[in-house]
């Protein structure tokens, strides 16, 4: 399959056209797409490589290094072929190779770790919690489950994600249950310890008591959020946990 470039002509188009055609058509339309001969997962660890070994760390070089994390080239193996070139072509050519490196690998690290956290439960992590944002220390998700009878959402947190110290108010009834699924959190009552959580953990929380939860700072943590029926029931957000209190949990 041909590889589509147009880098040459949306950049020198006008001023180089020659020099862009080479580009686009032949350096990646046909040198890049001989698949017969060699993969793009190889084209792609050889050219990061030929450009470290130049110290060549500009834009081009973050397009190849981006390039090759699509063509399959992982983290880890990133991290050893770097390694590796560096006794070749220098030490500071390697420092500045793996700089950039990192920055391209980082969102993959994430997304990675997010897809194993999804793996672990039969829940969906759901969309980004934006309405509640205001009231979390970091990034949490929401998927509504139940919206009739009996209110049950999944709330997953990222690590070192928390919300508030807050309190489900009721006249009667009311209140929460916490069912945790998936990863490893923490919950606190004002004036108590906190309790750390696992999957297959439950919490009861009344009315009328003041209590934060959320994930451990080190670990994605997902909990079910039964609304407990009740009258008069409403929700009061109080102040952030704060964080040199919650850097002190393991």
């Amino acid at each position: 399959m041909a590889v589509k470039q147009t880098a040459g002509r949306d950049a020198l188009g006008e001023f180089a056209p020659k020099f862009a055609e080479l580009n686009d058509e032949v350096l990646f339309g046909q040198v890049w797409s001989r698949e017969d001969k060699l993969s793009l997962r190889d084209r792609s660890l050889v050219t990061v490589v030929a450009l470290m070994a130049q110290g060549l760390t500009d834009s081009s070089f973050r397009y190849h290094l981006t390039a090759a994390k699509n063509n399959g080239i992982t983290r880890t193996e990133i991290a050893e072929i770097l390694t590796h070139a560096a006794f070749y072509v220098g030490w500071p050519k390697a420092w500045a190779a793996f700089r950039m490196a990192k920055e391209v690998w980082a969102k993959e690290s994430a997304e990675d770790a997010k897809a194993k956290h999804q793996s672990e439960m039969v829940f969906p992590i759901g969309a980004s919690n934006d309405g509640f944002a205001q009231y979390f220390s970091g990034k949490s998700y929401l998927a509504p489950l139940s919206t009739a009878q009996v209110g049950i959402y999944n709330v997953t947190f990222e690590p070192g994600c928390r919300n508030n110290w807050h309190i489900h108010h009721a006249a009667k009834g009311g209140g929460q249950i916490l069912v945790c699924v998936a990863g490893r959190g923490y919950y606190q009552e004002w004036g108590k310890a906190p309790l750390e959580l696992h999957p297959g953990d439950v919490v009861n929380i009344p009315p009328e008591v003041k209590h934060w939860h959320g994930a451990a700072p080190d670990c994605w943590f997902s909990h079910l959020a039964v609304e407990v029926p009740g009258e008069g029931t409403s929700n009061e957000w109080c102040e952030p946990m704060p964080d040199e209190t919650y850097k002190e949990l393991r």
